[in-house]
C-alpha cells in the first residue's frame, strides 16, 4: 500500500496490523481520484479510516486537511506512524470515536467526504444519513463510498447525483449534490 501520486508519491504506507481491516488496493484508489480529480485546498473527511491511506493520499495531491475517524486502536497506531512518516501532522487529526458518534456531534463542513465501512454490516446507507441530516458537505462537496456490491446505497434526496462503478467485489459510488437542479 502506497501513495500514488503528488508530494509523497510512491511513499509505502504502514498497513493495520491483523486482518480486521480490509486496505483500499492501489488499483481501487487510482480508480476514485482519476474520478474526482482535483483535492487541492479541500477540507476532507476519512470515515473509517483504517491505516488514512484515502485521506494522506488527498494531502498529497494538495487538500488542505483531513480528519481521520477511527474506534480501533491498532488503526490509529497505523494512522499515526503514516501520518509521522509523511510529516503531514500539521494538516491533520485524528478521532478515536465511532462515526455516528461523530457525525452527530461535529458542526465542521467538508469538501470531500471518504467512507470505507466494513462490509456488509449495513452502515452505508447509515453514515450517508448522517452526513446529510447534520449538514456536514460543503455546497460542492463530494462523499466517496467504497463498499460492497450487496449493500445498495438508497437514494436519500432528490438533490443528490450518483456516480456507480464496479470493480470486482468492490463499488465505488460519488454522491455530490445536483448541481444542474
Amino acid at each position: 500500500m502506497r501513495i500514488i501520486t503528488g508530494k509523497f508519491k510512491k511513499t509505502n504506507l504502514f498497513s493495520v496490523s491483523g486482518n480486521t481491516t480490509r486496505p483500499t488496493t492501489d488499483f481501487i484508489k487510482e480508480a476514485i481520484f482519476s474520478t474526482i480529480f482535483n483535492c487541492e485546498n479541500l477540507l476532507v473527511l476519512d470515515l473509517y479510516a483504517g491505516s488514512g491511506s484515502l485521506g494522506l493520499e488527498a494531502i498529497s495531491r494538495g487538500a488542505k486537511f483531513v480528519d481521520f475517524i477511527e474506534f480501533s486502536e491498532k488503526a490509529i497506531q497505523a494512522i499515526i506512524k503514516n501520518i509521522q512518516k509523511l510529516k503531514c501532522e500539521e494538516q491533520s487529526h485524528i478521532y478515536r470515536k465511532k462515526v455516528s458518534s461523530f457525525l452527530k456531534k461535529t458542526d465542521k463542513k467538508y469538501d470531500l467526504i471518504f467512507m470505507d465501512p466494513p462490509y456488509d454490516k449495513n452502515l452505508v446507507n447509515k453514515t450517508i444519513e448522517l452526513i446529510l441530516e447534520n449538514s456536514l458537505l460543503n455546497e460542492s462537496g463530494k462523499i466517496v463510498v467504497e463498499h460492497s456490491p450487496q449493500e445498495i446505497i438508497v437514494d436519500l434526496i432528490d438533490e443528490m447525483t450518483f456516480f456507480q462503478k464496479k470493480y470486482s467485489d468492490t463499488i465505488i459510488t460519488i454522491i455530490e449534490k445536483d448541481s444542474e437542479r
